[in-house]
């Protein structure tokens, strides 16, 4: 029998699933273009502007000049270079700890960390919200899987009682979907309290949150003992690419030994390693993005509120629009695009059934009047948008 792969694509059409990929023509940034349309994006995460620096992208070419293009091994083999090394001893400086790891990516980081900590006859524990590389993770380790609800400490002590083994606590920072934080004072309280370990994947919040950009967990004054695992991305407020461990020097010699997605990935260009770096520099040298991003959350939220649009709890870059029915929600980021605003529609399965969106997400690259301009197409469509499910 055949796959049919017709079959289930033409279902995706139906349920108003599909996705499809966008061509961007022009450097991340504000203004960009996408499928040979100028448009004003506000659905990248790209939090402090940062992608197309040009000290960060001078330091990429003088990187390549010195390092070459390539990682040429795995870092067990011969591709650990001196830039990989020195972001290794930034980041760990960042985060207040004694060592950090690099990945290649912050699926690879989370699948490595989970696997390597958790095996069969453990116990993995995750937040209903978590992002998919951390459920698939948690699935792939072998352990037995349990999700708690979402953000819900009396939820995760229930299912701590029952837990076997090694158990680990795993949540995001910042739900990239919601734009919420965890409450991780509460979590790590319950984790400790039962002898688990809390992880936590700030993707998000690394850059945006803290006093010095080291984010959810400096943000909330916790320590290693709090949070022995934490992972952050260099793709978002760091606007390069790649990902990091940060912890205990046991815990960081246990992953060279034993997460399977380092051990066996040909490590990032060095040259790659040479820009995150002068991105760091940016990051904790240049206080007013921070600032400056705040200043455009509290703008929009109160405009958002203004026109009558339903919003999460978020004091984050993220800033999503609930909306519900997938089909409502393409047509909105439809009419937006027709006005030159590009807001992606966010579908299952990334969300739950019911709880289609536009994911706003902003940056210190925009300016006061750009986010004014989305407020007012915003202003425009949405009324239309009601009147339509009205009819």
């Amino acid at each position: 029998m055949a796959f049919d792969l017709d079959g289930r694509l033409a279902a995706r059409r139906a349920d108003h699933l599909y996705r499809q990929r966008p061509l961007l023509e022009t450097p991340q940034g504000p203004q960009v273009v996408v499928d040979g349309q100028p448009l004003l994006a506000f659905c990248n995460n790209d939090y402090l502007g940062l992608a197309n620096h040009p000290d960060v992208t001078a330091a990429w070419r003088a990187g390549a000049e010195l390092w070459g293009v390539g990682g040429g091994a795995s870092h067990l083999v011969i591709g650990h270079s001196t830039p990989h090394h020195q972001l290794e001893e930034a980041l760990a400086e960042l985060t207040g700890r004694p060592r950090a790891l690099l990945f290649t990516s912050g699926y690879m980081a989370n699948l490595g960390a989970i696997t390597a900590l958790v095996g069969q006859g453990d116990t993995v524990l995750e937040d209903r919200l978590n992002h998919a590389s951390l459920l698939d993770a948690g699935l792939l380790s072998g352990a037995r899987f349990s999700r708690y609800l979402h953000n819900d400490p009396a939820s995760l002590a229930q299912r701590l009682d029952k837990a076997v083994g090694d158990t680990l606590v795993v949540t995001d920072g910042v739900f990239s979907m919601d734009g919420d934080v965890a409450d991780l004072p509460a979590l790590a309280d319950v984790a400790k309290a039962r002898g688990a370990w809390l992880m936590v994947d700030d993707a998000h919040g690394f850059g945006t949150l803290g006093k010095n950009g080291g984010g959810l967990v400096e943000h909330f004054g916790l320590s290693m003992d709090d949070v022995p695992v934490l992972i952050g991305t260099l793709g978002k407020a760091f606007g390069t690419s790649g990902a990091f461990v940060a912890g205990s020097e046991e815990l960081i010699e246990t992953l060279i030994q034993f997460a399977r997605p380092y051990i066996y990935t040909t490590s990032q260009p060095p040259a790659l390693a040479c820009a995150t770096l002068k991105s760091l520099e940016l990051l904790r040298s240049e206080q007013w993005r921070r600032e400056h991003l705040q200043a455009l959350i509290a703008q929009y939220r109160l405009g958002a509120e203004q026109i009558g649009l339903e919003l999460v709890n978020s004091f984050t870059p993220i800033q999503p629009i609930l909306i519900g029915d997938s089909a409502r929600a393409l047509q909105l980021s439809k009419m937006l695009r027709e006005r030159g605003m590009l807001v992606t529609a966010i579908r299952p399965p990334t969300v739950p059934v019911g709880g289609a969106r536009l994911r706003v997400t902003l940056s210190a690259a925009h300016t006061s009047a750009q986010v004014n301009r989305l407020l007012e197409a915003l202003a425009d469509c949405w009324p239309l948008l009601e009147a339509a499910k009205d009819a």
